[in-house]
């Protein structure tokens, strides 16, 4: 069983408050000693939220901002915020969109930012997590970075990914 687990947004239909505690109500409970997630373009409720109050003391919200867990630092940068936010030092990036060209596609088109690209190519970290391109998952190794695109929904919303990607670091 994997340590950290990672969710890249989009958890709500809707972005309602009442997705977001079916979905916490949900996360809390997995069996993973962490538990981090980011907003996608989905969860509207939560893109100005800096904070989550009263989630257990291993489960972050990673609204632009890092941590460190086992040695590891970790940033998440919430969906549609500024990828000048992304740190120059960080092991692990999550953001929701993928870069342009890596792992993006869906419904015959690119979905990937060039500004998230090219600032990952510039900072350089062991992995970028990210989703939102629903017929693009996988993993890829470039220029020794790992990008994975986690997403679990296909382009009609319909879940077609029930197990995590999984990866040791």
């Amino acid at each position: 069983m994997a340590d950290i687990i990672v969710h890249c947004g989009d958890f709500t239909d809707m972005g309602t408050e009442k997705e977001v505690l079916y979905f916490l109500n949900w996360f809390i409970t997995l069996p993973y000693r962490y538990k981090i997630f980011i907003t996608g373009n989905h969860d509207l409720c939560l893109w100005d939220a800096d904070n989550i109050e009263d989630l257990p003391n291993n489960v972050f919200f990673l609204q632009d901002k890092s941590i460190t867990l086992e040695g590891i630092t970790l940033f998440g940068l919430g969906y549609n915020h500024n990828e000048k936010k992304i740190p120059t030092k960080a092991d692990i990036i999550i953001t929701h969109e993928p870069p342009l060209m890596i792992l993006d596609e869906s419904a015959r088109r690119h979905w990937g930012n060039k500004a998230i690209r090219d600032r990952i190519f510039s900072t350089k970290p062991y992995a970028h997590l990210f989703g939102h391109a629903h017929e693009s998952v996988g993993k890829i190794l470039i220029s020794d970075t790992l990008y994975a695109n986690g997403a679990v929904l296909d382009d009609q919303y319909q879940l077609y990914q029930t197990q995590p990607l999984l990866h040791n670091i």
